[in-house]
């Protein structure tokens, strides 16, 4: 029997309860769901809408570590629903219990996105302990249902992550990653991928793509969570297909264990999983459309400013006054709208620069470095009508520090009694109210000393696997902390509505949905090589929605005018990180810069509305052409480089609608002529020359 099925901005979505009172997510996707020819007998192998299994109880069929059939939530029977309209969509709620254990589903869906976000909610009913072990946000039963080849002919992408190599993606077949439909009932293989720690993508980022084109669907889905996450997919028990689950913390893989006594509830982290017709590029676009709805409303994604940070192939953490004043005034020249001070403003000077790095803790400034105060630069920034930032990394002690020798060990994340140190930094545990209350006053002392708008806070470390100081495990520990530290930033934001926190872990190591859901700002990468950022600000838009990708812009002063091209185009998608010594530039690199943010300017505001396309496909790191764009109503913005390779010409299909009467503008750089021709839905450039790139607008 059919209890819901839920159409939202193109989303469908079936829940039934089967002859055994179970309740199965039976079909979600892009496509209508057939109710004429509903029979609950061909959905016989859909399993329970949550895996849960408890210490003590039998796998089931989760031998070889699948978490399928798991109990006791095979054995948990449909109780009751509810499905309501609210504010901007709809919600379903399903109650399911087996007298011991109940365990409720709540999904959310969107008016405008086709995506729904869930969690798990369960509760120990009886006079027994129960303890978890894995739970699922999200499950379903049903990709590449009744696809006669799913093994050859549809595909899994996947993010992996990396520092200075974010963002890489790879396309393959089911059959590539190990599963077949030919043994589709032993049950035994499955692929699972996971991140461990407090860097929530540091090897992978935390959501992926299925695609199957013989329906010419995709699905993507999403952990939202900032420590440790799990994925999992395989074969569907009996009959064709394959299953997906989504959660956070489990035994397993993140060393996670909680015990419910009577009346005890525990909420799973939130997943997302979104529906498309087409294929990656279409997926993306729901849940760039859901990104946005979930996302903190702040200024800083409506009016899109740009940012100069003093780091990235400039000061390296080396700021003194006198050499911060001239950048001030080239950021300013070149139409900066914030001056960030990055790390080593606290720093005495040393001769081996970076010894600060395991002391810090103690956030005053440097007496050496800014003999008239640190003050004397930001009221520059101000005086050239800029707004002031700076860097801290508030989530760790240096074990250097006088602070790491005098502040007690329950501060801090713990294994076996025992502080845990990783890249020369004690972990604070954001569970400890002193410690909640030294980060407030921390902040609110340099922001109100300071008169600061911007706080890039860094996080450097992957602080292990948790802690079980105060904790029934390493992975409760860590639970509790990162939703302590979701609730700190929460209340951050009631103090100071105005002041943007860019999200950065030595780059793009911590770029998850918990996260990016407050702030509004993430770095994308350290990557030092402008040559390979463009694979990178290229990708960005699949994880982050366009106007929260920060790429570095640095060209070099010693380089020519096409490196400072190169640079700005690279960023034009995003947000504009400028760095590099701009008062050393050459005459003509500077205008290019500045030529180039007059040139974001104008378009910005059709970035935070536009949807991300990719013509090239998934782009490498090394790839020697890349493209991007972003998509508004009639009007496509289109950035193209040509890194490497020996082809001078590159055909770039654009997908145009059919009635498209396109023309073509290049918006940059100006002055310099691109050979360029636009045939029907294929646009083909050539730049002769290696290390090129340029931005167009296209209106049909």
């Amino acid at each position: 029997m059919v209890i819901a099925y839920i159409k939202s901005a193109g989303l469908h979505f079936v829940v039934d309860v089967d002859g055994d009172n179970r309740a199965r997510l039976i079909h979600f996707s892009a496509l209508p769901f057939d109710e004429a020819a509903y029979q609950p007998e061909n959905y016989s192998w859909y399993y329970n809408l949550i895996e849960l299994r408890g210490e003590g109880c039998d796998a089931n069929d989760h031998h070889a570590s699948r978490h399928t059939v798991c109990m006791p939530g095979w054995g948990l029977k449909y109780v009751s629903h509810r499905h309501a309209t609210v504010e901007g969509g709809q919600v379903l709620e399903v109650v399911m219990s087996d007298g011991a254990v109940q365990a409720t589903m709540h999904y959310r869906f969107y008016d405008t996105a086709a995506v729904v976000r869930s969690y798990a909610t369960v509760e120990n009913l009886s006079d027994t302990p129960f303890t978890i072990d894995y739970v699922s946000s999200f499950s379903y039963f049903g990709l590449a249902q009744n696809h006669p080849s799913w093994d050859d002919d549809t595909f899994v992408y996947i993010p992996h992550n990396s520092s200075h190599s974010e963002l890489q993606w790879r396309k393959s077949s089911v059959w590539q990653l190990g599963l077949s439909r030919f043994n589709s009932n032993s049950n035994l293989k499955k692929l699972q991928w996971h991140q461990t720690g407090t860097w929530s993508s540091s090897e992978f980022i935390p959501m992926g793509v299925f695609e199957n084109p013989l329906e010419n669907t995709a699905i993507c889905w999403q952990v939202e969570h900032n420590g440790s996450w799990y994925t999992e997919m395989g074969n569907a028990k009996v009959g064709d297909g394959l299953y997906l689950q989504l959660t956070g913390p489990n035994g397993e893989y993140s060393h996670f264990r909680k015990t419910l006594q009577k009346g005890d509830t525990f909420d799973t982290v939130t997943a997302a999983c979104g529906a498309a017709v087409g294929g990656f590029t279409q997926v993306i676009g729901e849940m760039t459309k859901y990104r946005r709805l979930i996302r903190r409303p702040n200024a800083d994604n409506e009016q899109l400013p740009v940012i100069f940070n003093d780091y990235m192939n400039c000061l390296f953490g080396n700021p003194y006054t006198h050499l911060e004043l001239p950048l001030i005034d080239a950021a300013a020249e070149a139409g900066a709208e914030y001056f960030v001070m990055d790390a080593g403003w606290f720093a005495e000077p040393v001769d081996n620069e970076g010894e600060w790095w395991s002391s810090i803790g103690v956030w005053k400034e440097s007496a050496k470095r800014f003999p008239g105060g640190l003050n004397e630069v930001f009221d520059y920034v101000r005086a050239k009508g800029m707004k002031p930032g700076i860097w801290i990394e508030i989530e760790g002690i240096g074990p250097d520090s006088e602070l790491a020798k005098t502040l007690p060990d329950d501060w801090f994340f713990q294994i076996n009694g025992k502080r845990v140190i990783e890249h020369y930094r004690y972990q604070l545990d954001f569970r400890h109210p002193d410690v909640r209350a030294f980060a407030d006053k921390t902040l609110d002392e340099v922001i109100e000393k300071y008169g600061l708008k911007y706080l890039k806070i860094d996080y450097n470390i992957n602080a292990s696997w948790g802690t079980n100081y105060n904790a029934e495990s390493v992975g409760d520990g860590l639970l509790g902390h990162t939703r302590a530290y979701l609730a700190w930033l929460d209340k951050f934001f009631e103090r100071h509505p105005d002041v943007v926190i860019e999200n950065c872990a030595s780059g793009g190591q911590r770029m998850d949905w918990a996260m990016l859901s407050r702030l509004s700002i993430q770095s994308t990468s350290d990557q030092t090589n402008y040559e390979y950022y463009p694979s990178i600000s290229a990708m960005a838009s699949t994880a982050l929605t366009p106007e929260q990708a920060a790429v570095w812009s640095y060209p070099n002063f010693r380089a020519d005018e096409e490196e400072a091209i190169f640079n700005m185009v690279s960023a034009m998608l995003g947000r504009i990180h400028q760095a590099g010594h701009l008062n050393k530039l050459p005459p003509a690199n500077f205008a290019r810069v500045k030529e180039g943010i007059a040139c974001y300017k104008n378009i910005r505001d059709e970035i935070k509305t536009g949807l991300p396309v990719y013509p090239l496909g998934l782009i490498r790191l090394t790839a020697p052409w890349a493209a991007a764009g972003i998509v508004n109503d009639r009007t496509l913005y289109l950035s193209v480089w040509r890194k490497d390779g020996e082809n001078a010409t590159q055909d770039i299909p654009l997908d145009l609608p059919a009635d498209a009467q396109p023309t073509v503008t290049q918006l940059y750089p100006s002055g310099i002529d691109t050979k360029y021709e636009l045939d029907g839905d294929l646009f083909r450039i050539t730049l002769p020359e290696k290390r090129r790139a340029r931005f167009f607008k296209i209106t049909f």
